[in-house]
């Protein structure tokens, strides 16, 4: 039973499926497109609001030393991605890579994962921009109906109609073609890049020197949790993180780690892009960059505009520019920051049907949802299906206790990643690598230890939830997936050609 389950599907096999008419998506995307896919998902609230949270709870200034160690440990993560989406350019992103080097159950678990952390950030980020929304309305003196406006409503009804509507609409643009929303995307990105320099350029005129000193703030030590609400490493280890100092940094960093969550997404985009052995490094690891340099300046000039312990939670950089007597800034900044929820939104949306359709395709979820549409070439009825399911999520379900959950899943793909690395050099030292990660094994490990370690440093409430949706996995392989998987059928189907008797008794 084993060998069916940890059974691998050959790179040539999975690049060969991608040619089958009725089940091929359309190549349209460049270099360019990818870095503003990249750029537009990992840029969202986390460069309005967790810089300035960060810095006030746990690192001061050194906020910024925070998010360039969190984006080497990214970076880690993206050589590994950038060799296989080079050299595996099939939509699926880690679960096509594990598909190719772990097995089938790795696969199918990488994959049953990434579409929990597609489908909770989604909504997650769709009602953080109806939040945004609402705010602005409000300041134009406009008001939604409380029962429309929020998800908790005032009486027994509460239904978030922004989010769902967000969602709705992206979905139809997905529908309509990558390349609608590769210059959608691109649109709403340099809006939202912009608004990131304006920022930048204005606050610095702002800072004073004394308010970063000091830069790193005497050390705190966190009294120890017992409770499912404290990281998983105490619970084990009975080891407490430290805030500020130079520890302090560190736990800073596995907090905002979480901010670039996203650049992993640029992968699953391989099977459409035009020359991907070339193009997918350069998006994934040029918008990595790009974000990293952005983040690590956002800090440095928020820390410089208000000393880090005044900084204020909801919104610290719009409450920075209203405390130095700039209040004009603050709108500009939701402007932003609801602005530039609208691609995060879609390219996770993205991201979650294109892991859906590969499965599909290699029968471990229905043939149904593999057909693309006849005249736009995109995978419609998973977009569909997902992005009704999701609106009304986004719509109904109190999502914030949910979010971590995204960022366990997207650790433990980097982890799978960087392991399916090590292992395709080692089975498949033939195969043609673009782009090839440096320094193997010491990359890919690296990047595996950082990794664990960062996941480690999540609520045990949060390993809970992720046991039991993986649980929910394993019980939906065993019952559908392992067999009707396409790879199943026809190995099963050469192994009765070889058993079957010759004809007329002749030997074979």
């Amino acid at each position: 039973m084993s060998s069916t389950l940890f059974r691998t599907k050959k790179v040539e096999q999975s690049i060969l499926d991608t040619e089958e008419p009725e089940h091929a998506l359309k190549k349209s995307l460049s270099a360019l497109d990818l870095t503003v896919f990249g750029v537009g998902v990992i840029i969202g609230t986390g460069i309005f609001v967790l810089t300035g949270t960060v810095a006030r709870d746990n690192a001061g200034p050194s906020v910024a030393l925070a998010f360039a160690a969190a984006g080497v440990v990214c970076a880690l993560a993206a050589l590994c991605y950038a060799e296989f989406a080079s050299t595996v350019p099939v939509a699926g992103s880690a679960y096509t890579f594990s598909y190719a080097s772990l097995g089938e159950l790795p696969a199918w678990i990488i994959g049953w994962d990434l579409v929990l952390e597609f489908a909770l950030g989604t909504a997650v980020v769709a009602v953080g921009w109806s939040g945004y929304v609402q705010s602005l309305m409000d300041n134009a003196g406009w008001e939604m109906p409380a029962a429309l406006g929020s998800r908790e409503g005032t009486g027994d009804f509460g239904f978030d109609i922004l989010a769902a509507a967000l969602v709705l609409v992206l979905t139809a643009i997905l529908v309509l073609g990558m390349k609608l929303s590769a210059r959608i995307t691109s649109l709403v990105v340099a809006i939202k890049v912009t608004v990131v320099l304006v920022v930048i350029i204005a606050g610095a005129f702002f800072i004073k020197g004394a308010n970063y000193d000091p830069f790193i703030p005497k050390a705190q030590d966190v009294p120890p949790g017992e409770s499912l609400q404290a990281p998983l490493i105490q619970l084990i280890f009975g080891w407490a993180p430290s805030n500020f100092g130079v520890m302090g940094i560190f736990t800073a960093a596995s907090v905002v780690f979480f901010a670039f969550i996203g650049f992993d997404v640029v992968a699953t985009a391989a099977e459409e892009t035009r020359n991907p052995q070339r193009d997918m490094p350069r998006g994934i690891l040029g918008s990595l960059l790009i974000c990293t340099a952005l983040y690590v300046a956002v800090s440095i000039v928020v820390t410089g505009m208000q000393h880090y312990s005044d900084l204020s939670v909801d919104a610290p950089l719009a409450d920075a520019f209203k405390a130095t007597g700039h209040p004009w800034y603050a709108g500009f900044i939701s402007f932003g920051a609801a602005v530039g929820l609208t691609t995060v939104c879609m390219i996770l949306l993205l991201g979650q049907t294109r892991v859906f359709f590969a499965m599909s395709r290699d029968g471990l979820l229905p043939r149904f949802f593999s057909r693309v549409h006849p005249r736009f070439k995109t995978p419609h009825r998973p977009t569909i299906l997902l992005g009704v399911v999701i609106a009304v999520l986004a719509g109904f379900t109190p999502l914030n206790e949910l979010a971590a959950l995204v960022n366990i899943g997207t650790l433990f793909a980097f982890v799978v990643v960087a392991i399916g690395v090590l292992i395709l050099r080692r089975t498949r030292p033939d195969l043609h690598r673009a782009f090839r990660t440096p320094w193997v094994p010491v990359i890919p490990i690296l990047s595996v230890c950082a990794s664990l370690w960062l996941m480690l440093s999540l609520p045990a409430e949060t390993w809970v939830r992720f046991g039991i949706w993986m649980a929910a996995g394993f019980l939906v392989y065993f019952l559908y997936g392992r067999t009707h998987s396409r790879l199943g059928k026809e190995r099963e189907t050469a192994v009765d050609d070889v058993l079957k008797p010759p004809p007329n008794g002749e030997t074979p």
